[in-house]
């Protein structure tokens, strides 16, 4: 009898010692930590960045790195998964006038790209122009690009040493309204985009897309060719039917990347 309740007492205290495992593992009287929070932390600075005349070595005035930068463009391949993509080979940052509106005999930039301003803290004071050659559009197929890119687009081919400036070769963006986002580092821009695309005359819509900021930083720091750079990422997109564009291998969709690097060399 003596053996049977000391079994008996064991069993017991195995069984009230597993359940007090098993509810230790549920965790349900811990005390849970804090969530994680979902604002973000937004640090603007000071920096004011402006092109001047773009004068090589005054490092006061900033310049575009057209070698470094690039317009983007994609949209949907309609019927299939895949996208379109491209870039155009030749843009700047100039508010074409009417009177500039011409071709000009030049490979470099027929146009000073100063038409910019950069505030971080201040949008209100911050706008930019900017422009694209639509025949320049490259994506990387040869035929596609000087062929029903051409028509579909309702330009012109390109003439070598020729930089088209004219009416159905131009797309244009003009900033109305530069605000900051309340919700991250970014900023808010509206803007207006210029173009003449299939119609017979150019159609400006107003749009809204993000600017990025990134941050100045310098290069080859300690040398003697240390010099500084920045960049600024614009993105929107806008309907190509109201451009009469009437293609259907594309989506109404096209989404553009304009990414700018200056530098103050």
């Amino acid at each position: 009898m003596k053996l049977f309740n000391n079994k008996t007492l064991l069993a017991l205290l195995v069984l009230i010692s597993g359940y007090g495992y098993i509810a230790g593992c549920t965790h349900e009287n811990d005390i849970l930590p804090a969530p994680a929070t979902t604002t973000a932390v937004i640090n603007r600075g000071s920096a004011i960045l402006l092109p001047g005349n773009m004068v090589v070595g005054d490092t006061t005035q900033w310049k575009l790195d057209k070698a470094h930068s690039s317009v983007l463009w994609q949209t949907n391949y309609v019927g299939a998964a895949g996208l379109l993509t491209g870039r155009f080979n030749q843009f700047g940052m100039h508010n074409v006038t009417d009177a500039e509106m011409q071709n000009y005999v030049t490979t470099g930039q027929p146009l000073m790209d100063t038409s910019w301003a950069f505030y971080e803290s201040d949008p209100a004071k911050t706008y930019f122009n900017g422009y694209v050659q639509i025949n320049q559009s490259n994506t990387g197929e040869p035929a596609r690009d000087g062929g029903c890119n051409i028509s579909g687009l309702g330009t012109v081919p390109i003439v070598a040493g020729t930089q088209n400036l004219t009416v159905t070769n131009l797309a244009k963006i003009k900033t109305t309204k530069i605000e900051l986002d309340p919700l991250s580092e970014d900023y808010i821009v509206t803007l207006n985009l210029t173009w003449q695309g299939k119609l017979a005359q150019p159609l400006t819509e107003s749009l809204v897309g993000r600017l990025k900021y990134i941050k100045r930083a310098t290069v080859n720091a300690g040398t003697a060719s240390a010099y500084d750079v920045f960049g600024l990422q614009l993105t929107f997109q806008f309907d190509c039917r109201d451009y009469g564009i009437t293609s259907t291998s594309i989506s109404d969709n096209v989404q553009i990347e304009c990414n700018m690097n200056f530098n103050n060399k």
